[in-house]
């Protein structure tokens, strides 16, 4: 009955998006930016309803189905009017070189290269390749007026908040028994197929494990420390630069003290260091001194945090079907880290991200050509393939798609930044510069997250970090052009000076 009535309300709910979305393709933006930071919790909630199987996949593909209505009407506007949505310029031919090689490889015999994926393994391979790069075009061919650029950033801020908050009230007043029998970890194990063993089989990084106990982090509607501190690093960035809070100085305390504090205790040090980056990428971009202080304080709070972690945050428990795994686990891994070794390079996780990313490297570099799409990271590991590389997008796609595709999707994203900070520093509008600056130091934090870990793969991330850079990525004399036109355009007329 569950499914039934599911399906029902999710066609009631998803037939208007459709239709917004195709009168006006920016509305999927929104809808991005708020639903794929609810996504893991509602379908985790809905599997342990009993909607599961195809009748979820459904349900799962709301944003592939949005992109998809998006992606449509911009293409049959094109055609009616027989012309490029927008003049391709260097970032744009980047993006679409790096996508050409995706599409390459996802035809190649995984014989000829050596690899091992199914077809499945090369389909999922190739969407998280192209996601990034379809929305990216897709912002390119849409003009975000000012009014646009303010709203998705209030949007954007409030809704981290609002995660941030949930997951403040869930780590202290949630139990672990709560999260296993949620339907959490069904959705992972049994319709995604990530094998987790945290405790009750929740995803491993639900909690930190060592001599001093078993203590949760903050997952929050992400039900992951690390997608929720992905978003939460965003916001800090775009709450950090002027623009839509220089009017409202009253939530800046708030909301920033909200933000920081859940993203401390998510205790993912990789977005800590990528936060400071992100402030540095600031400084340069808005010609500021501050941010570069505040990325020094970035970095003391997070060393200081990781002394005070298990006195602040809830301790919680395995339980008994766990412990055959975990001691496995200590037999070959060496046992518990012993007192506050969090920034010690031998500590178990820092030492696994480490050897993971050599590993990577090594098959880059040993086997240059690439062993084609689905044999690397989460895609791998989701149909039982043994990964070739992890963790780092980096060598994940440098193995899959050889170093052809890994210096072009380095190539296109570095181009991207340096259009961004242009952007940010010679925009004549202002809306266009605090929001380039903003995407800019975003931009460079998640290439930095991208060094040991998918950021690339968080759909949060791909949906909505990419469409924004594609947005911002507009001369500022075609934006005048288009600002000026009598009636207003959905779609960008063609630049009068390339990207």
């Amino acid at each position: 009955m569950w499914t039934t009535v599911t399906l029902v309300l999710y066609a009631a709910v998803l037939a208007p998006a459709v239709v917004s979305v195709w009168r006006r393709p920016a509305v999927a933006l929104y809808l991005f930016l708020v639903g794929l930071a609810l996504h893991n919790l509602v379908m985790a909630l809905l599997y342990g309803a009993g909607v599961r199987g195809g009748s979820l996949d459904v349900v799962l593909a709301w944003k592939e189905t949005l992109l998809a209505v998006a992606v449509s009407r911009v293409l049959l506007d094109s055609w009616r009017l027989r012309r490029l949505p927008f003049r391709p310029g260097g970032v744009d031919i980047l993006a679409l070189g790096f996508a050409a090689v995706a599409l390459v490889y996802a035809v190649l015999p995984q014989t000829l290269l050596g690899g091992e994926a199914s077809s499945e393994g090369v389909l999922y391979g190739l969407r998280h390749a192209l996601v990034p790069v379809v929305v990216y075009l897709l912002g390119r061919a849409l003009v975000l007026s000012a009014r646009d650029l303010r709203r998705l950033g209030s949007t954007l801020v409030v809704t981290a908040a609002a995660v941030a908050a949930f997951g403040l009230v869930d780590l202290y007043a949630v139990s672990v028994e709560w999260w296993r029998d949620s339907g959490a970890v069904g959705y992972f194990r049994n319709q995604l197929g990530f094998e987790s063993h945290g405790p009750g089989g929740l995803p491993e990084n639900f909690a930190l494990n060592s001599d001093e106990g078993v203590f949760r982090r903050l997952i929050s509607t992400f039900v992951s420390p690390l997608g929720t501190a992905f978003m939460l690093v965003v916001a800090l960035l775009v709450a950090a630069s002027p623009g839509w809070l220089a009017r409202r100085r009253a939530l800046v305390v708030p909301l920033l003290a909200t933000l920081g504090m859940a993203l401390l205790l998510t205790l993912t040090r990789s977005a800590i260091v990528a936060l400071a980056a992100g402030l540095v990428v600031l400084a340069v971009a808005r010609r500021r001194v501050w941010p570069i202080a505040a990325a020094a304080a970035t970095i003391a709070a997070g060393v200081a945090f990781t002394f005070v972690f298990p006195a602040v945050t809830p301790e919680t428990h395995f339980f008994p079907a766990d412990l055959e795994y975990q001691e496995r686990r200590a037999r070959a891994e060496g046992g518990l880290p012993t007192g506050n070794t969090l920034l010690d390079p031998s500590e178990p996780s820092i030492r696994s991200h480490l050897t993971s990313l050599r590993d990577g490297l090594e098959a880059v570099i040993h086997h240059p050509q690439g062993y084609g799409l689905g044999n690397a990271g989460a895609t791998a590991r989701r149909f039982d393939e043994r990964p070739l590389a992890g963790e780092s997008n980096y060598t994940e796609i440098g193995v899959e798609l050889g170093v052809a595709g890994l210096l072009l999707f380095v190539a296109w994203n570095v181009a991207l930044l340096l259009a961004l900070l242009r952007q940010a520093r010679a925009a004549r509008d202002v809306d266009v510069r605090w929001a380039a600056g903003a995407l800019a130091a975003a931009l460079a934090a998640v290439l930095t997250l991208a060094v040991q870990t998918d950021a690339y793969g968080v759909p949060w991330l791909a949906y909505c970090l990419w469409w924004l850079g594609g947005a911002l990525v507009i001369p500022t004399t075609a934006l005048a052009a288009a600002r000026a036109a009598p009636s207003r355009s959905q779609h960008r007329p063609p630049s009068v000076e390339p990207a």
